[in-house]
């Protein structure tokens, strides 16, 4: 497959973060094992809220979500002895499916810890990959300290979920995407987590001096992001409260926050009915599966949308891995798509 033929000029330097020319180097490792995903209009999403959107369906990747670009940029660079010790995480599901399907393609071992509790339907790919899953503490963060102590105690290389450059070059490559289909776009929407996604907007943004702006989404029960990205302190907060795992943080991260810090140009928080509003906009707007994170995106315009008149607006779906059980949920309610 050909690459995107954007030129990386004035690479930006995130300081401790990747570059712009790292991104471009990682479209090789990362289309050696997918394609790029479709940026596409919906009709009917546009008519629903009366603005030029087009969505960026990382929902569409081989594992469903946006950070198995990660995965394969960062997994093919491992030493020789990264691959004999084996790998180690923590997560909630979609950057555990990275790591895991990254490592069963290049014959890594590979360990995942998730909270418990988790969606089962996250454990259940991470497992088909060949990965083992082990399920610790009340959330991600739990888990993570848990992996931490554990790679410490046995020498497993720990990949961690966000403090990682070759997961944020790799994931950029979305972002390049969406420059090449889209380079007069006006507004990106994307979900935050530990802000991988976000930066390599940020990044590639700014390396190719576009005007666009990068706002983040956040869950209001798990918003130690926001907070600390408006405040003058790094807000830990004692748990969360979301549906949307793929935002499920009590803690923020320095690489990520760093640049996130400097670059986003602003965050959207959203309620738990207007995270759930996403999803079926997802559902009945695109006729695309979304979970929490993944439809946030949708959920942030139709929040702003009076904010974003004239505009081409881009909105990351990020990834598609709801259970069966949060899904059935969420669609016992009325969609409201018109009811404006």
């Amino acid at each position: 497959m050909q690459p995107p033929t954007l030129s990386p000029h004035r690479a930006y330097d995130a300081r401790r973060g990747p570059r712009l020319q790292d991104i471009f180097s990682a479209r090789a490792r990362v289309y050696a094992a997918m394609r790029p995903s479709p940026l596409l209009k919906h009709p009917l999403l546009d008519e629903a809220l009366g603005l030029d959107i087009r969505v960026k369906h990382e929902n569409h990747n081989p594992t469903g979500a946006f950070k198995v670009r990660g995965g394969l940029n960062l997994v093919s660079q491992l030493s020789p002895d990264e691959r004999t010790r084996g790998i180690v995480s923590a997560s909630t599901g979609n950057h555990g499916q990275s790591i895991a399907c990254a490592a069963h393609l290049h014959g890594v071992r590979c360990r995942i810890y998730v909270p418990v509790g988790n969606n089962p339907d996250k454990i259940a790919a991470i497992r088909a990959f060949g990965a083992e899953v082990v399920e610790h503490g009340r959330d991600f963060d739990e888990a993570r300290e848990e992996v931490e102590a554990f790679a410490g105690r046995n020498g497993w290389r720990y990949v961690h979920s966000a403090n990682e450059p070759h997961l944020i070059a790799g994931v950029g490559t979305y972002a390049l995407e969406i420059f090449e289909s889209l380079p007069d776009v006006d507004v990106i929407f994307v979900p935050i987590g530990g802000g991988s996604g976000a930066c390599g907007c940020c990044i590639v943004r700014t390396g190719l001096q576009s005007r666009a702006r990068v706002i983040g989404v956040q869950a209001a029960g798990a918003d130690a992001f926001a907070r600390s990205w408006r405040g003058p302190d790094r807000v830990v907060t004692d748990h969360v409260a979301t549906f949307a795992e793929g935002m499920a943080t009590r803690v923020t991260f320095d690489l990520t926050f760093g640049l996130l810090k400097r670059q986003l140009d602003d965050v959207v928080t959203l309620d738990e009915d207007e995270l759930e509003d996403g999803v079926r906009m997802a559902l009945g707007l695109t006729h695309n599966l979304a979970e929490g994170a993944g439809g946030a995106s949708l959920a942030a315009v139709r929040k702003w949308r009076t904010r974003l008149s004239g505009k081409k607006i881009v909105c990351v779906m990020s990834g598609g891995n709801i259970d069966a059980r949060t899904l059935a949920r969420i669609v016992r309610e009325p969609p409201d798509f018109y009811n404006l």
